[in-house]
């Protein structure tokens, strides 16, 4: 479903991505795992279109994203990490914004009612969005990139901010969502959802893809017996003994 090679993207003076190549299949649950600045967003973001690549190639269904931006945006529901919302709609509105932008005919959005019940945010589906706190604007985002039918869903950090419960919904949903043939991309900073949820990781550290596998296969090779380890031994920051007594002299 997504194909990536020879991937670059600098920065003026700064290389955010260094010659990523992945495969990731239809169906299939992909994690994008690393440290702040480590290039997941930027990823995410050019396999959308929204950032043009340096050098190399990505394809989406056999789509250039580069090229033709509109058709993988036909396929593809992004949330992004802080979601940017029109404040002034409701919840509501700015569905039917989304829908009416999306082609989705009215009689359609009944999915979105499911949605709106499932996410609990009925009581504040008519009030400003500008007004909700970050969890109900994180559902909200959450719905519009729903609201299409998608066949591919690109996921940055989206579980921030939201109640236990909205996520034992979300987590159901894309396990539902994957058993359907549809390619979720994940990136998390929560080792633990990635450990329980993806099919497959690729652990990135200063633009690289540094390991990729599943958590069985990655603990194997690095002879370690959590997600957390692998993750810690990959980006070489497992020593943490240093941080810790300075955390102690200080308390």
């Amino acid at each position: 479903m997504i194909s990536i090679h020879d991937l670059w993207k600098d920065y003026n003076s700064k290389t955010a991505l260094r010659g990523i190549d992945l495969e990731i299949e239809e169906g299939e649950i992909f994690g994008l795992l690393g440290p702040n600045g480590s290039g997941k967003s930027t990823l995410m973001r050019t396999i959308l279109g929204i950032t043009k690549p340096t050098k190399g190639k990505v394809r989406v269904n056999n789509v250039d994203p580069s090229e033709s931006e509109t058709e993988v945006k036909k396929m593809v529901g992004y949330v992004p990490e802080s979601p940017h919302l029109y404040e002034s709609l409701s919840p509501r509105e700015f569905f039917e914004f989304i829908g009416s932008v999306r082609g989705v005919p009215t009689d359609s959005l009944e999915r979105v009612e499911r949605l709106i019940d499932a996410f609990e945010i009925k009581d504040e589906v008519n009030n400003d969005i500008g007004s909700l706190s970050f969890g109900m604007r994180q559902k909200v985002s959450i719905i519009a990139a729903l609201i299409h039918n998608p066949k591919v869903l690109i996921l940055d950090e989206c579980m921030n901010g939201l109640d236990p419960k909205s996520v034992r919904v979300l987590k159901e949903f894309l396990n539902s969502f994957s058993e359907r043939k549809g390619t979720v991309v994940y990136s998390t900073h929560v080792l633990e959802v990635a450990e329980k949820m993806c099919d497959r990781v690729a652990i990135l550290r200063k633009g690289n893809v540094e390991a990729v596998g599943s958590v069985e296969e990655l603990r194997e090779i690095l002879k370690s017996q959590s997600l957390e380890d692998v993750f810690f031994k990959v980006t070489e920051e497992e020593d943490f003994e240093p941080i810790i007594r300075a955390l102690e002299e200080t308390l």
